[in-house]
Parts: C-alpha cells; sequence; structure tokens
C-alpha cells in the first residue's frame, strides 16, 4: 500500500477546509490554465458565470400555511453547446454553490467532448419535509419562474441531490404545458416512458467503474487482486460497487450516512439494498465489522472511492489515506489542501470530471432521443457510454503521460483546451 508522510507542510499548517465548490473551480481553473499558453482574458471570463436567475418559489403546504423558498438557475458558459446541469434541492443550496458546481460541469462536458456547456440549478429546501404532493407543487412553480432561461436548445436540467426522475417527469410537463407542446429534451433523467433514456440511472457509476477498471490497469494491477473500499450507497456508489464486484475487484467495504459494513473475504454486493432500493439500510447488513464513513476512507485497500458527499478527503485525513489509488465518485470530495498532499505522497487522484461523468454523457444521449423522437435500447446505451468513457480516459491519459502533472491537471488541460478554442474560434462580440 502506499507510504504514510509524516513530514509537516504549508498546507497542512495552513488548510483552506472550507472552500466553496466556488473557490476550488476556480483555483482547479487558474492551476491547468497555468500549463497552457492560453489569453488570460479567456480564464478571466470563465471564472464568471454568465448569469445567474434567482427566483422566489411560493408554495402552499398542506396544513395551510405558504412557505416561501429561493430557487437558482446557474449557466457557467455555452461557447460549445446549450447549458447543462443537475437540480438539486437542499437545505444548504446558495447562489454560490451553484455557480462553482455549473463550472465543475462545463469542464465535465469539455474533458467528454459534449457539445453542452455548464449550469447547475437548486431550490434552498429540504425535500424529506415535503409530501409528495407539496414537491410536486414546488417543481411545477419553479419550472414556470424559471421557463424563459431553460429549453432544449438553451438549458437543459436533469437531476441531482434530492430529486430524482418523478421530478423531472413534472418539469417536463410544466414546461410543455406553458409551451402548448409535448417538449421531452427540455430535461433529462426522465422515467423512459415520457422520453427518458434507458441506463441514465445508472451511467454515473457504471463510469466511476470503467474508469477504476482502466486506473487498476494503468497502475498494473489485476482487477481479480484488487480490493476496494466504496464511500456511500447511493446510486452512483451501489452501481460502481456491483459492476467491480463483477468484474471480479473484491469490494469489502460500503456506507451510508449511518455508517459502513467492512468484510475482508469481500461484500456480496448485490445483496445489500441501495439508498434507493432501501434507504438507509446498509448497516443492517449482516458483515465481521463496522466502520464509521470516516474509517472506511482509511481502511488498507487498493482502490477508496469516495462517491457520497463532497469535501470528506482534507488535510486532516489525507496522510491516514492507505489507498494506493482513489477515485472520485462523488463532486468535489477532495479540498484543495488534500489534493496537494496526495501529490506529494504520489497517490493518484482519478477526478470527477472525468469518473463521474457518465451522468452526463446518457443525458446528451438521452437529449439525442429525445430531439430524434427514437430510443436506444439499454445494450446501445451501455455500448456507447463504455466509448465515449474509454475515448475520455485516452485523452486525459495522453496529457498525463506528456507532461508533469497530476491526472485531475490532466483532465482540466483537455477541458480547457477545448473551451479556450472554442472561444478564440468564436472571438467577443461586439
Amino acid at each position: 500500500m502506499a507510504s504514510t508522510s509524516t513530514t509537516p507542510n504549508e498546507t497542512m499548517e495552513e488548510p483552506t477546509e472550507e472552500e466553496s465548490a466556488l473557490e476550488t473551480a476556480r483555483r482547479q481553473l487558474q492551476h491547468a490554465a497555468d500549463h497552457l499558453n492560453i489569453d488570460q482574458h479567456i480564464v478571466e471570463r470563465l471564472k464568471h458565470p454568465k448569469k445567474v436567475q434567482e427566483v422566489t418559489v411560493p408554495v402552499e403546504r398542506e396544513n395551510g400555511d405558504v412557505e416561501v423558498y429561493t430557487g437558482y438557475r446557474a449557466q457557467h458558459d455555452s461557447v460549445r453547446g446549450p447549458f447543462k446541469g443537475g437540480l438539486r434541492y437542499h437545505p444548504e443550496v446558495t447562489r454560490e454553490e451553484c455557480v462553482g458546481l455549473g463550472m465543475w460541469m462545463t469542464w465535465k462536458c469539455a474533458v467528454m467532448d459534449i457539445p453542452f456547456g455548464g449550469a447547475k440549478g437548486g431550490i434552498a429546501v429540504n425535500p424529506k419535509d415535503l409530501t409528495a404532493d407539496e414537491k410536486e407543487q414546488l417543481t411545477r412553480r419553479f419550472t414556470d419562474e424559471i421557463r424563459s432561461v431553460i429549453g432544449p436548445t438553451k438549458d437543459i436540467p436533469a437531476p441531482d441531490m434530492g430529486t430524482d426522475p418523478q421530478t423531472m417527469a413534472w418539469l417536463m410537463d410544466a414546461y410543455s404545458i406553458q409551451e402548448g407542446e409535448t417538449i421531452p429534451g427540455v430535461v433529462t433523467g426522465k422515467p423512459p416512458i415520457v422520453g427518458g433514456s434507458k441506463g441514465r440511472d445508472g451511467a454515473p457509476g457504471r463510469s466511476v467503474a470503467i474508469i477504476a477498471r482502466e486506473a487498476i490497469d494503468y497502475y498494473d494491477k489485476d482487477i481479480m487482486e484488487t480490493d476496494v473500499a466504496v464511500q456511500g450507497y447511493g446510486s452512483v456508489a451501489s452501481n460502481a460497487a456491483r459492476l467491480l464486484d463483477d468484474w471480479g475487484a473484491t469490494v469489502v467495504a460500503v456506507s451510508d450516512v449511518n455508517g459502513g459494513v467492512y468484510d475482508a473475504n469481500g461484500l456480496d454486493t448485490h445483496a445489500i439494498p441501495s439508498h434507493h432500493e432501501e434507504p438507509e439500510a446498509v448497516m443492517d447488513h449482516e458483515a465481521p465489522k463496522t466502520v464509521s464513513n470516516e474509517e472506511l476512507l482509511e481502511l488498507d485497500v487498493d482502490v477508496v472511492i469516495p462517491a457520497a458527499i463532497g469535501n470528506v478527503l482534507t488535510a486532516d485525513n489525507a496522510n491516514d489515506i492507505s489507498a494506493e489509488i482513489i477515485i472520485e465518485g462523488a463532486n468535489g470530495p477532495t479540498t484543495t489542501a488534500a489534493s496537494e498532499i496526495f501529490a506529494e505522497r504520489d497517490i493518484p487522484v482519478i477526478p470527477d470530471i472525468l469518473a463521474n461523468a457518465g451522468g452526463v454523457t446518457v443525458s446528451y444521449f438521452e437529449w439525442l432521443q429525445d430531439i430524434n423522437r427514437r430510443s436506444w435500447s439499454l445494450e446501445r446505451v451501455n455500448d456507447e457510454l463504455e466509448k465515449e468513457m474509454l475515448a475520455a480516459w485516452s485523452d486525459v491519459r495522453e496529457e498525463f503521460d506528456t507532461r508533469d502533472v497530476t491526472w485531475r491537471d490532466a483532465a482540466y488541460i483537455v477541458a480547457l483546451s477545448r473551451i479556450a478554442e472554442a472561444h478564440e474560434i468564436r472571438g467577443l462580440w461586439p
């Protein structure tokens, strides 16, 4: 396993652990730009969103009270195509978070060479506090408030934290009613019966597994002899864990919000319900040992996949990570300070904008299916996703092999090169 450095450094002494998604995105942008001969004016433009829509969303609760929520849609860059990004319902949704996550979507679409730009949106609400009818009312009212800035050729939302295919169906219906025609291409991540794509739900986890498999092979490891720990067991984590299990890896630990289960001989990942199948059921699975989410990250394994929430790998625990490879399943699980420590320790971190890009890739497939009014088989979706992920992996690997950079820098270099070239070609108007 990777050795642990105990040498103190400046990053550890003065960590910036509470950095926002926007601060992280801007640091990563500048870091990649430093490796390229790019007009600094383009870099400066990319540090800011093109537009942020902020709206109020009143909802009459079932008890008769009226609650007013705040919603956002941050549109970062559309030089390569319509804006694309998730819509999350969470109490801590803020304007700054949406801008930062929208920037990440720009890089993710570019590294995958998908003709979209980045966006992100959300409502500051705890969806668990809402009934199904209240959530529908919230979604339909929010859709009407942002209707002027979304559309199949403008901005295409998708599910994210606290939203799901049903949410997207409500959004599509509300938008279509106001437009006077059925327009399935306004959102992706819908149920297949109303224009969604087969394989969309499992796509982010599938891409994490594909990239993990390629990274294991790159570092001359045998997947049949590889131990994997996965933090989380939602859609991304469970699909990644089950695929790696099917491909021969030994998945020794998984977790949910309450903690994790560990078996050195390997867990039966298909016997553990995902969060979608049975919320918070991981700890009910019989296993030789239980671990906290913090302990899971520090297990002595070959590969660790943080696939739950952001900012879980920090300066406080970076020197305690024993895994030889880190695959980012969640968005932004590694802080800047931790990234620097991993670079010093020569622990490769395969970044989220590559690893979990299966979601936006299959969303692109869904968008194409909606435009053409012709659905694809699950086999075709998975085959096309495999091709796209391997192509992106090859592009990033080439930069990694050519330059003295981290995997994250390599991914950003690929993305930024494409975005900057598009800006240069299109120019600045007027």
